[in-house]
């Protein structure tokens, strides 16, 4: 399957997003903080990044901005608790593939993972 790094301060989301998925299949790497992904992202080359809007060093639209200067072709689903229509209009001019609102949903987030994966936007 995919190799998916999970991006968010929390140890609980990333806890809960790798249950979810790795029963799927999916090899996970994990980054609690925007500097760490960053390095994950250029070190392992994942498939899919699944990040956290709201992170207290770096915040995930600047994380998203600094992934899509160092590969345009990244795959990236921002993760908020924010349910406004604008910060969904923003992340995805911002270059998001997806965007999913905690808490999470597993059914919603195999879908999200499995539609950015066969190359659609959610």
């Amino acid at each position: 399957m995919a190799k998916i790094l999970i991006v968010d301060d929390s140890t609980m989301s990333r806890g809960m997003l790798r249950r979810m998925l790795q029963p799927e299949g999916h090899e996970i790497i994990e980054a609690k903080n925007g500097l760490m992904a960053i390095e994950q992202y250029a070190l392992e080359k994942p498939d899919l990044v699944l990040l956290d809007m709201a992170m207290p060093d770096m915040q995930g639209t600047e994380v998203l901005k600094q992934l899509r200067e160092f590969d345009a072709g990244a795959r990236v689903v921002m993760a908020t608790a924010d349910l406004q229509a604008l910060t969904r209009a923003t992340v995805m001019a911002a270059g998001a593939m997806g965007y999913m609102t905690k808490p999470f949903n597993a059914a919603t987030v195999t879908e999200t993972v499995n539609c950015i994966l066969q190359g659609m936007e959610v």
